[in-house]
């Protein structure tokens, strides 16, 4: 129930570039997380580092921005705004922690539609770009 801990530990990884080594300590091993794009909940610390790694790389641009924050006991609630490839993206991370702050579930809503189909275009391609030796 440590949500103000697991969202400063959240901020300072997104600021650090969100890499993967920085998103796997603050992920529990057996997170679950769930795209605005893929039906199925992607389960595994493995599998969550990968998808918020390249959401990252692609959602976090100059333009990207928190605009809202709200915390209830062990969940957080951050709105956020960018802009890709000239298209306004707003979006929601819907972020459980456990009691030590770690993520235990994390949830991406996205809007509108068009947004929906830039986000899954771009991290489409980022996600195979990052299975490339």
């Amino acid at each position: 129930m440590n949500a103000a801990k697991g969202l400063a530990n959240w901020h300072r990884v997104m600021d650090g570039g969100s890499k993967p080594g920085d998103l796997a300590a603050i992920i529990r091993k057996d997170a679950v997380f769930h795209s605005p794009v893929v039906h199925t909940p992607q389960t595994g610390c493995d599998l969550v580092v990968a998808y918020l790694s390249a959401a990252g790389q692609t959602l976090g641009n100059d333009s990207f921005s928190y605009v809202r924050e709200l915390v209830d006991g062990e969940n957080a609630m951050l709105e956020f705004q960018t802009q890709m490839d000239g298209i306004q993206v707003n979006g929601i991370d819907l972020i459980r922690f456990d009691e030590d702050g770690m993520i235990a579930d994390f949830k991406v809503m996205v809007r509108p539609l068009k947004a929906v189909n830039k986000v899954w275009e771009m991290m489409a391609a980022q996600l195979e770009a990052d299975k490339q030796p």
